[in-house]
């Protein structure tokens, strides 16, 4: 099983980058989210999930891990399959878990061969599994009472900003200043709004 291919980026096309690995090259298909941080010629690690199938073996590579567990679990969904996926990712993970967890069918149909069927179907599938089963930790306490709802919604949002791969500290900063009675999406997108304008 591969995990991850490191080396140099020897093709760089729309949805493929092959990278060479001691002389091996490997042709992973990639998104336009994970083609964006490639460079030709320059080294780069790309996490691998493979596809075996009768008929055909595709490598798909991931520019982060945040991105391949977001197409793994895109892939659990039925009717989504791996080319599907790819194109709903291309947007970058964090616009896809963002667009789960508001609820928002237009980012997902604007990906190529997704209908608002799909949109709703993944939407209703996966927005428990990203950032919802980690919130029971935050509440799991001996608490006697329930905690505040504005800390609930504070809570889904570090669930699903963790999901995304950022750190506590990191997002503790993008928070700062947010409205303390603010909705789950509206701490998710100041949070990420937050960290386009630092990055």
């Amino acid at each position: 099983m591969l995990y991850y291919v490191s080396g140099t980026v020897t093709v760089l096309e729309p949805g493929l980058a092959v990278i060479d690995c001691g002389g091996v090259g490997y042709g992973c298909r990639v998104t336009a989210y994970s083609a964006a941080q490639l460079k030709l010629n320059q080294p780069a690690k790309l996490f691998i999930t493979e596809s075996i199938r009768e008929d055909a073996y595709d490598i798909f590579g991931f520019s982060s891990r945040e991105e391949q567990r977001c197409y793994e679990l895109l892939t659990t969904v039925n009717g989504v399959g791996p080319k599907a996926a790819m194109a709903i990712l291309s947007a970058g993970p964090q616009n896809f878990t963002l667009a789960v967890m508001t609820g928002d069918e237009k980012l997902l149909t604007a990906a190529q061969g997704i209908g608002k069927k799909i949109a709703q179907r993944i939407i209703l599938e996966l927005k428990d599994k990203i950032g919802g089963g980690s919130v029971e930790l935050d509440f799991s306490g001996p608490a006697v009472t329930a905690a505040p709802a504005k800390d609930n919604n504070l809570g889904m949002a570090n669930a699903a900003l963790q999901e995304l791969g950022y750190s506590p500290a990191e997002i503790a900063t993008a928070l700062k200043g947010a409205d303390a009675n603010a909705s789950t999406e509206e701490l998710i997108r100041f949070a990420l709004r937050a960290m386009v304008m630092k990055g």
